[in-house]
């Protein structure tokens, strides 16, 4: 074979357009590879491809982890809840978690101020519903054409299984977002939650965390609690995947395919287990 001919085959195959999702990630990887793209770029562009099979049921916070307000709770009380909870929006329930009324922006109880006679009612937003086997990429154009920032997740049987916002399905893209109100200085890696759970982020220092739990992960083994999940476990866990060490029980609130970000820790597991013997 001459030269010549070895060049044009050798050229075809190199300029050949890729054919499966596979053969796409290989192009990119290589092109990560020849530093023609950088990291962040890759991880975004990888992303946004799991985007388009991954189902909201991957990502949705789930039910028993919502944080709701009752119709008929005074303002006196749904005002610390919310100082608490520290998100924007608030699924509006009356009685059962299963009879979402509406969702309310926190910033509208700023018309507490103006407005004596403030009817919670009134000022809720109408839900947006979604199928839990829903595409992100779908739900993703859904809220940018509705400009909706939150949907709630339904079942097979019509039955809530959780909540999406726009900021878990972005998170799936870029990795984490964080904003003002997440909680980042060291000491705030922990922190107790108003049902007595802890919400644990993945970089707490192991350090810090035996001394909130009177555990004794070993320090000079893991550096952060995410990588002491990370090595019991073997890979990166999923979503609402739940994980006991020790008598500690970790419920994964959130995760990508690529990183742990936040746990929520339930000690009580341990305790109970105690109180049998």
């Amino acid at each position: 074979m001459s030269i010549l001919r070895l060049f044009e085959r050798v050229s075809t195959m190199l300029l050949r357009e890729p054919e499966t999702r596979e053969q796409m990630l290989l192009l990119l990887r290589s092109a990560f590879d020849k530093h023609l793209m950088d990291a962040d770029a890759l991880s975004i562009i990888e992303g946004a491809l799991a985007a388009s099979e991954t189902r909201v049921t991957d990502v949705l916070v789930p039910r028993a982890q919502m944080d709701v307000i009752d119709l008929h709770e005074p303002l006196t009380e749904i005002l610390p809840f919310v100082i608490q909870a520290a998100h924007s929006r608030f699924p509006v329930v009356d009685g059962d978690r299963d009879n979402i009324q509406g969702i309310l922006l926190a910033k509208d109880l700023l018309r507490l101020q103006t407005e004596p006679e403030f009817a919670l009612r009134d000022w809720l937003r109408p839900a947006v519903f979604v199928p839990e086997a829903k595409r992100l990429n779908v739900l993703l154009r859904e809220f940018r054409a509705s400009r909706n920032h939150m949907a709630i997740v339904v079942d097979e049987y019509g039955g809530v299984a959780g909540l999406v916002t726009i900021e878990d399905v972005l998170e799936q893209i870029v990795g984490d977002i964080e904003d003002e109100y997440d909680f980042d200085e060291a000491h705030d890696n922990i922190r107790q939650d108003a049902t007595g759970l802890y919400r644990v982020k993945a970089r707490a220092e192991i350090d810090d965390f035996n001394a909130v739990f009177g555990t004794n992960f070993p320090s000079e083994t893991f550096d952060t609690i995410g990588g002491l999940i990370l090595r019991r476990l073997g890979r990166v866990p999923k979503r609402n995947e739940t994980v006991e060490i020790e008598g500690l029980r970790f419920n994964v609130l959130r995760a990508d395919s690529r990183r742990l970000y936040t746990l929520v820790v339930d000690s009580r597991a341990g305790r109970k287990a105690l109180d049998n013997q």
